[in-house]
């Protein structure tokens, strides 16, 4: 199972009414759950390596209690760019470069705005809106989940 094939059944899952898909091939195995209470114990680390998919800090926000993971704050003015995937959140495409944007630059569609890590691969995401940033929602190094807004921006 490739990383689309990934985006495709989180996205289905998140817009069904399904709460658990478990998929089992012959090498690989994966359960992808919501809306359910996290159970995080060290046996099931061990015994699942569907869960080493996921790098450890997304493991761990996405296991917390929601009233322990930080969520931004909601800005009704703008649109969002939102996260296609769930991974680390980049700002710069390494520790020795600038920013890709910050607030109060205008950015065009197709612009690269960071970097999201996932599964040891960095996947550069492109602005789906041209306008003027108006706040960066997420710190830089911290993980992400799917469809977690990323970028406020001010439309054209």
């Amino acid at each position: 199972m490739d990383l689309k094939e990934i985006q495709t059944l989180i996205k289905f899952i998140s817009s069904s009414g399904v709460d658990e898909v478990a998929i089992e091939k012959k090498d690989f195995k994966i359960n992808i759950k919501k809306n359910l209470p996290p159970v995080i114990s060290p046996s099931v680390v061990h015994a699942q390596p569907a869960l080493a998919l996921a790098a450890p800090q997304a493991v761990a926000a996405a296991t917390a209690p929601a009233s322990e993971v930080a969520q931004a704050p909601v800005v009704s003015s703008g649109e969002e760019i939102k996260s296609p995937m769930i991974g680390t959140f980049y700002r710069k495409s390494s520790p020795d470069k600038p920013v890709f944007v910050e607030v109060g630059d205008t950015v065009e569609i197709g612009q690269v705005i960071c970097i999201i890590e996932a599964m040891k691969l960095y996947n550069e995401i492109e602005s789906e809106v041209s306008g003027k940033i108006v706040k960066v929602l997420v710190d830089d190094s911290q993980p992400v989940e799917y469809d977690q807004p990323l970028f406020l921006v001010e439309p054209n």
